[in-house]
């Protein structure tokens, strides 16, 4: 997507404030521009002695960009952001398209850097989440006793949906601050807690800070409880699931393809591990696909993504996966042979076995391709008329290999 020699653009990170607040740089930078590119709401807190060409942002934005600035070329460029425009903005998104090279950034306060000044939090030890673009359910992969968190809000309705959410997670005693207009002449807080909240949609422009307070805790850690799951039965049992999560070995920004997926746990816990991991289940039950969805936006991470199909038909046309984790359908023809040729080199196949015949697959694996075979067995304890005993489940072979 990147242009040769763009032009050089001036990207100004702007608040709610508007044109006063910012520094003296950044108001030069606009009033000698000829071209400003922006959001309506951005663009109309510029003054009239800012006489550049205001262009709206199109919809969809990414793929107009690099012919918007190809038809500025030779124009004096600027473009205005929300706050500090690297901080979930429009910079990074330039710098990947233009190049780092071909823009210049002034940064204003983000809102969230605004809101903890506001409230008094150590911003280092606050948790982030963005519901801009994404579900409410992406809270969940954060929440839990004592946290505080900063929401950055998609619009007015947002407090009302993150206080029904945390409600029924069992949180409803959470307490919630909106934090609307910050900077501007007509900021505002509201407060109250989850469970009762009834305030009425107001500013758009909000932040949500969420004192979490008590509730159910959930562990950062692979091996979640098992009922922490919707299953039929095809789920792999926490014990199972903890070791195979560490032979998996989840690192940031990688892509797991979970082959077999069940009722999706693996790949959720993948995706828990770090923000930046990315996972695809992929399904053959109609059924337990529905599940996996739910099952993930439940546990906070809703971006998962479903894939309905078999494999190795279903791979076709999947972006190439850094790790793959094969849970289902090793007997089937093509599919270990697949999932192997299509990781990344140095990537990481991690396949379980409960059956004769699928231990069978990962023998002749292992024998042509070497690796690592574990074998494990658990048992847990269970009444036995007054009494407890052990009982087993079937026990899991499981084949870890590095391309």
């Amino acid at each position: 997507m990147r242009s040769e020699n763009p032009p050089v653009v001036t990207v100004v990170g702007i608040g709610a404030g508007g044109f006063p607040d910012l520094s003296g740089t950044a108001r030069a930078r606009l009033t000698e521009a000829e071209l400003i590119f922006g959001g309506q709401r951005q663009l109309d807190l510029l003054p009239d002695e800012v006489r550049a060409t205001r262009r709206p942002w199109p919809s969809p934005l990414l793929p107009a960009l690099p012919g918007l600035f190809e038809a500025g070329r030779g124009r004096r460029i600027c473009v205005l952001a929300s706050g500090d425009p690297m901080f979930h903005g429009i910079g990074a998104t330039l710098a990947r398209v233009l190049g780092p090279d071909r823009i210049t950034v002034l940064p204003h306060p983000s809102s969230v850097s605004l809101a903890a000044a506001r409230l008094g939090w150590d911003l280092a030890r606050t948790d982030v989440v963005s519901l801009v673009t994404a579900p409410v359910a992406a809270v969940g992969r954060v929440l839990a006793p004592g946290r505080r968190l900063l929401i950055l809000s998609a619009g007015a309705d947002t407090p009302a949906a993150v206080a029904g959410y945390l409600s029924a997670r069992g949180y409803p005693q959470a307490r919630l601050t909106v934090l609307e207009q910050l900077g501007g002449p007509g900021e505002r807080l509201l407060t109250g807690a989850a469970g009762d909240w009834a305030g009425p949609a107001g500013d758009p422009l909000n932040v949500i800070a969420v004192e979490c307070g008590d509730g159910p805790p959930l562990a950062v850690v692979p091996g979640l409880p098992d009922t922490a799951y919707e299953s039929d039965g095809q789920l792999t049992k926490r014990e199972v699931r903890a070791v195979t999560l560490a032979a998996l070995a989840p690192t940031p920004g990688a892509l797991l393809w979970d082959v077999g997926a069940g009722s999706g746990s693996i790949g959720i816990e993948w995706q828990r591990s770090h923000p930046d991991c990315r996972a695809v289940a992929v399904e053959a039950d109609a059924g337990r696909a529905a599940t996996i969805s739910a099952n993930a936006a439940a546990l906070g991470v809703p971006g998962l993504r479903v894939v309905h199909g078999r494999a190795p038909e279903a791979l076709t046309g999947l972006p190439d996966p850094d790790t793959v984790f094969i849970g289902g359908g090793l007997t089937r023809d093509g599919v270990l042979d697949r999932c192997l040729d299509a990781l990344r080199p140095g990537g990481r196949l991690v396949a379980n076995a409960v059956t004769v015949e699928s231990e069978a697959v990962l023998a002749g694996a292992y024998a042509r391709l070497g690796g690592e075979l574990t074998r494990l067995t658990v048992q847990r304890g269970s009444p036995v008329g007054g009494f407890t005993g052990w009982r087993s489940f079937m026990p899991v072979t499981i084949w870890t290999v590095t391309r």
